[in-house]
């Protein structure tokens, strides 16, 4: 092999040492499986490169085609399943059954039939494996990406990457004398930034949980969608929103989303997944919430959305839809404060979610728009689409229906 070369492939076993000095630091902070994950996917990245490298005390090409071949079939399984449980991907139980019973059953007839054909033919039927595998993997994080999850872009450079460093060492794996050291560079380049981004995706998740636990310890002082520590800030705010309608002349629109069931989630689950619970609704009410739209908190159940100068009612109405939807999602709630445990000890929630809509005139004063605002969204707890506001009219709270498909 070209010196070049080795030099490249040097650099990703340094990269795989400061992976796994990672994970050994996040174990140090007690997330036992943020740790675990990103050790076993360095230490398994390591062995598929020495194994497809031939730099392993193996002399016979055939033993060591097989090996490959056996390489390629359970570290593509076992690299898949960690992808998907940090992606979210294994709940429910029943799916992540399904799930791990395919994988399992794909590597071992990888394996297993991998014995009956000549290590040609054995290493093949490994690559194909690890096509069959990629497949999902990519599509799994395309759906989370597209959803809004964090990690999920992170996946799918990743998958990407690992789609060229794969293909990279299957061609030295079949013909190492035809490889040349520019081929080398980039496979393992590849390979470095597959190892990169999946680093990256854990320690998003690593954050995240160190979130939560600060959101479920310090309760309403630490308010996850602005980071405020108190609700005199947010009543700032609207204060601050209302004078300057009141200078410009202009409407000020105002949402308020009211989860019902939070009490009853403490009350049957504790304080702590009272905390996770409006933790959750919170992050994904940030996510939702369009540029020019300020948040904040709003008593002990609820949120407020301010935005100033609206450009007429629809922008509020289809915002007001997109909220119920997105908080309305299932979720698994945390009941612990130990990270170690915090994705072990979970029970399944749906957010009870209220919203309402006003468009309150320059004359309006902010206590009333807030109270007309969070009286609607209690009110629309009744209502199929969970959307009120109210109409001008019939002089009383109103339903406000799901917006009409356009007919082409």
């Amino acid at each position: 092999m070209d010196p070049v070369a080795i030099g490249c492939w040097g650099g990703f076993f340094g990269a795989v040492s400061l992976a796994l000095a990672a994970a050994l630091l996040a174990f140090t902070r007690s997330a036992r499986r943020v740790a675990l994950t990103g050790s076993l996917a360095a230490a398994l990245s390591a062995a598929y490169v020495l194994l497809y490298l031939g730099w392993v005390p193996v002399d016979d090409p055939a033993t060591l085609m097989r090996l490959q071949a056996h390489a390629a079939a359970v570290c593509a399984g076992i690299l898949g399943l960690l992808l998907f449980r940090l992606l979210g991907l294994l709940r429910p139980a029943g799916r992540a059954r399904r799930t791990v019973s395919t994988i399992v059953a794909l590597m071992l007839v990888a394996v297993g039939a991998g014995w009956l054909l000549s290590p040609e033919g054995a290493l093949a039927l490994g690559t194909l494996a690890e096509v069959l595998m990629i497949t999902p993997a990519f599509t799994g994080a395309v759906r989370t990406a597209l959803r809004g999850g964090r990690p999920g872009w992170l996946a799918v450079a990743g998958v990407g990457c690992m789609s060229i460093a794969v293909a990279g060492l299957t061609w030295f794996a079949f013909r190492p004398e035809a490889m040349p050291w520019p081929l080398h560079a980039a496979t393992a380049a590849a390979a470095m930034g597959y190892l990169s981004c999946m680093t990256a995706a854990m320690w998003v998740r690593y954050a995240y949980l160190i979130d939560v636990r600060e959101v479920m310890v310090h309760g309403p002082s630490f308010d996850p969608v602005t980071r405020m520590r108190s609700h005199v800030e947010t009543d700032a705010m609207v204060t601050e929103a209302f004078a300057r309608s009141a200078r410009e002349g202009l409407p000020v629109g105002v949402l308020v989303v009211s989860i019902g069931n939070l009490q009853a989630l403490e009350q049957l689950h504790g304080r702590a997944a009272y905390n996770h619970g409006l933790f959750i609704c919170a992050s994904r009410l940030r996510r939702v919430a369009p540029p020019g739209v300020e948040l904040g908190r709003l008593r002990e159940d609820a949120f407020l959305l301010v935005m100033r100068r609206p450009p007429g009612p629809d922008p509020l109405v289809d915002l007001g839809h997109q909220i119920v939807r997105r908080l309305m999602r299932g979720v698994a709630l945390g009941t612990s404060q130990d990270i170690a445990a915090l994705e072990t000890s979970r029970t399944e929630w749906v957010a009870d979610v209220g919203v309402g809509v006003l468009i309150a005139k320059p004359s309006m004063k902010p206590g009333t728009a807030v109270a007309g605002a969070r009286a609607m969204s209690r009110t629309a707890w009744s209502y199929a689409t969970r959307v009120a506001w109210y109409d001008e009219q019939a002089r009383q709270i109103a339903e406000l229906p799901l917006p009409e498909p356009a007919v082409r």
